[in-house]
């Protein structure tokens, strides 16, 4: 048995799930779910283990299954307009952002934002009565709704949060100081307007990279005098220092192995 990270459908939760079988990161498979049966993508393969209380994956997916999830799709583009229609219906303050079905068919869930909790309840008794199956409705932050979408970065590359990350988390600018970014929203904020993804998974890079390098500021001996740190740059693991006679020098540290 091997564990595995799947993400549910293409904008659900990332979980965890045993598979009796080999599979490889990007594969399909349909799994076990809380109220029946899904689908979703797998992000990655663990090494094998002998216990835990995870739910099963139950087979790869087959062409077959992947024709299911394409009609559930296009439907649910349908699912959405209706939804639409009923929230205006309801003069709700709320922007709807995705629908999607279960594999199943026996629930769909809405996605939307709203600056403050939403009583949706009589809309999705109105909703159930239309589709006669389960209906969710999820809101979500705006990291979230730039996961559903997708998109290309500021550095080039699709979206950390849609194409690799397992979860949105907290984003500070102490991230962005360590990387001695400049302190400007637009340079460091991705497309859904906050800081970008990157600044978290590279902080820790960053922080144990500057353990052994001088802050700026601070006074140095170098082989050609004492100086002080003006600009330190942490991924070449080198500083500039300015010498008592006005000379600016390069001082490279080695980092243990």
């Amino acid at each position: 048995m091997k564990i595995v990270l799947v993400r549910l459908r293409e904008a659900g939760n990332v979980v965890t799930y045993f598979s009796p079988q080999p599979l490889n990161t990007g594969d399909y498979v349909i799994v076990e779910a809380d109220r029946g049966i899904d689908y979703g993508e797998v992000l990655e393969v663990n090494e094998e283990v002998g216990e835990g209380n995870f739910k099963r994956i139950l087979r790869k997916a087959t062409p077959e299954d992947i024709k299911q999830v394409k009609r559930n799709e296009q439907e649910a583009k349908e699912a959405l307009k209706i939804c639409g229609e009923k929230i205006k219906e309801y003069n709700l303050p709320m922007k709807l952002v995705e629908g999607e079905y279960s594999f199943d068919r026996k629930k769909i869930i809405f996605y939307f934002t709203s600056p403050r909790r939403v009583d949706f309840r009589e809309l999705v008794k109105d909703l159930a009565k239309i589709f006669k199956i389960r209906i969710e409705m999820r809101q979500i932050g705006v990291r979230d709704e730039a996961r559903l979408f997708g998109g290309i970065g500021p550095c080039g590359n699709s979206l950390c949060c849609n194409s690799f990350l397992r979860s949105c988390e907290p984003v500070t600018i102490k991230m962005a100081k360590l990387q001695k970014l400049p302190l400007n929203p637009s340079k460091i904020s991705g497309i859904c307007g906050r800081l970008m993804c990157c600044l978290f998974y590279e902080y820790e890079n960053y922080k144990e990279l500057s353990k052994e390098l001088p802050k700026e500021g601070q006074y140095i001996d170098t082989p050609s005098g004492r100086g002080k740190v003006t600009t330190v740059n942490v991924l070449k693991q080198m500083v500039y220092v300015e010498l008592e006679d006005g000379r600016i020098e390069k001082v490279f540290f080695k980092k243990d192995e």
